[in-house]
């Protein structure tokens, strides 16, 4: 959560500084863990040089008769084979006999506190890989029993500090070089991906900003790979070009509102003033006020229209559920609906079974859909034509279908058929309207559990189909 004073950094800046603090982390882990492999190498390296230093010395020491030779001349001699084997350091070397005396020691290499403590090193050298001196600093010991005919007649002792190990330089330098590289190019890495993951989502921002002030046809990328950032830019795209057909529906019912207002007024108006003026009489003047009433209900008709879309559209019409025959409902609905028509040239079939069905339901919101659809097929099919209503059961709910034979809807407009304020190419010029019909059945189909669909639509027609939950009295 943000403080007052706290400002969102970019998502360049975030994950790039994240992942460099990470990564830092990590490769002094990777150094720390590296440097003691490699002190770890190094001394087992000078472990393994110096075990073979000891099996040199035990070939040089002992003759062919299994005696000792620990004379004047074999310091001399074990001083070249130390400088040719690269062990010439602090190396303490003994020589203990079969009883355990102690016959030969690297002589002035022995400082006077580890001559007072030597036979406690010795004797815990026999135990141990590591002594440790009277300074606390360590000792490595390694150990070489002198043998003759498979018989120990001596043993050789080699000593040699800690601190004798030495990392090459070499090797250090490496490792700073690798772990170096490592990081620039691991922060290269995130600084790149981070940035390419930072433009999509930028552009969406810029986008959103157009559209707040008014602009809807906005560019955005299409070639993203990643699945979440393509369905991210994808989805704010459809939502992009929906606002702008909202927006262009809503300028196009400004002023088909406008317009379909308008003609009623100006026809009463302009009747009305001819009575007044008494330009008709008699016969004339009651067809004039017959006029003025019909196109006084057509006015009020589109006025309840817009105001009981606005009302249920925030939810204050409610739906009142009651024991219904759905097919003695349909029937009725069917009924009623063919009589009001003005024409007999509109021929309505119904397929309605003979099994009773009794549900839950608004047999009035079912009636003002029904009524809705009925009316759409007749525009659609104009004279001549066949509307077919027909009534079936699935095995989760019931369905009522709705079909004519007219011309059909245009492939390109039927996503948007249930849009408020939506009125297609083929109704537009024809038929007055406001555009609420179908948004508005779905919403009263919706509001009793069930829908209202476009089951299918070509050129030989379209089918509605409104569906209603089987829920039982």
């Amino acid at each position: 959560m943000f403080t007052k004073n706290s400002k969102p950094v970019s998502l360049l800046r975030y994950w790039t500084v994240r992942y460099l603090i990470t990564l830092c982390c990590g490769l002094v882990i990777i150094g720390v863990v590296s440097a003691y492999w490699i002190k770890y190498a190094a001394t087992e390296k000078q472990i393994e040089v110096t075990r073979l230093f000891a099996e040199e010395v035990a070939d040089r020491v002992v003759d062919d008769e299994g005696k000792l030779l620990v004379g004047d001349s074999l310091h001399q001699v074990l001083g070249n084979r130390r400088r040719f084997m690269g062990v010439d350091r602090n190396l303490l070397l003994f020589i203990e006999n079969q009883q355990g005396d102690l016959i030969y020691s690297r002589p002035g290499q022995l400082p006077a506190p580890l001559q007072q403590d030597l036979t406690r090193l010795l004797t815990q050298a026999d135990q141990a890989d590591k002594v440790k001196q009277p300074n606390g600093d360590t000792l490595y010991v390694v150990k070489k029993n002198l043998e003759f005919n498979d018989r120990i007649i001596g043993k050789v002792i080699l000593l040699f500090p800690e601190t004798d190990i030495k990392v090459g330089k070499e090797q250090l330098q490496y490792l700073i070089i690798m772990l170096g590289s490592l990081g620039v190019l691991g922060w290269a890495v995130i600084y790149f991906h981070s940035r390419r993951l930072s433009e999509p989502i930028q552009n969406v921002v810029t986008a959103a900003r157009q559209i707040a002030e008014g602009n809807y046809d906005v560019p955005m990328q299409k070639a993203i790979k990643e699945r979440e950032i393509h369905e991210l830019v994808s989805t704010f795209k459809e939502m992009a070009d929906r606002l702008r057909q909202q927006e262009s529906m809503r300028t196009e019912l400004l002023a088909g509102v406008t317009h379909e207002l308008k003609t009623p007024v100006t026809s009463i108006s302009g009747l009305v003033q001819a009575i007044n003026d008494e330009v008709v009489t008699g016969e004339e003047e009651k067809e004039f006020l017959e006029i003025c009433l019909k196109e006084t209900r057509r006015l009020q008709n589109m006025v309840e229209d817009l105001l009981d879309f606005n009302s249920f559209a925030v939810g204050a019409i409610a739906v009142t559920r009651e024991e219904q025959n759905l097919n003695k409902l349909i029937r009725e609905i069917a009924s009623q609906w063919k009589i009001v028509q003005d024409s007999d040239s509109v021929f309505l079939c119904t397929d309605i079974p003979e099994k009773q069905t009794t549900i839950l339901v608004d047999s009035g919101r079912v009636q003002q859909i029904l009524i809705n659809l009925l009316n759409n097929a007749r525009q659609a099919i104009g004279e001549g034509g066949k509307i077919e209503l027909a009534l079936y059961e699935t095995s989760a709910d019931m369905r009522i279908d709705v079909k004519d034979n007219g011309q059909g809807i245009p492939p390109q407009e039927q996503r948007l058929i249930f849009e408020r304020f939506f009125r297609g190419s083929n109704k537009k010029d024809k038929v007055c309207g406001l555009g609420l019909g179908l948004s508005f059945s779905r919403m009263i189909a919706k509001a009793m559990g069930g829908g209202l669909v476009l089951k299918e639509s070509t050129a030989e027609g379209s089918t509605f189909t409104l569906i209603l939950p089987k829920v039982s009295a």
